[in-house]
């Protein structure tokens, strides 16, 4: 599995935590048993879901406060997902760079949400960006 595949599994199981505030169990089990993961795809895949419920408020405050008049009630949940997603990547993995963690979750709103998404997610991303590079 590539990484790009372990993103969008965390992806996929980030948007169902949007729901339930729970991981679902049975959708990680079947991502835990394709046939092509490696263990550094599960420990990717852990680390990131695990640290998104784990900081889930913290990423939330992140990205409202770079969402410019936008209420985070009204983010679409496919792009909240890739937005918590990405955000986690950026504050908390210090072996991807933020660019990566832009530019792969970019991709990921190009397949799964609106046509308008990727510009708007690319906007707090890049909002995102600038904050934490304030705080290093």
């Amino acid at each position: 599995m590539s990484r790009r595949s372990a993103r969008m599994s965390a992806y996929q199981l980030i948007f169902g935590f949007l729901f339930s505030k729970e991981i679902d169990q049975s959708a990680y089990q079947t991502m835990l048993n394709a046939e092509d993961i490696q263990e550094k795809d599960v420990e990717y895949i852990d680390c990131v879901v695990n640290g998104v419920k784990e900081h889930y408020d913290d990423l939330i405050d992140l990205i409202a406060s770079n969402s410019k008049n936008f209420k985070l009630e009204r983010i679409y949940k496919p792009d909240l997902a890739a937005l918590l997603l990405a955000c986690y990547e950026m504050k908390y993995v210090d072996n991807i760079p933020m660019a990566v963690s832009i530019s792969e979750i970019i991709d990921i709103v190009k397949t799964f949400s609106t046509e308008n998404s990727g510009k708007f997610v690319n906007g707090v991303l890049k909002g995102v960006f600038n904050t934490l590079k304030e705080e290093v």
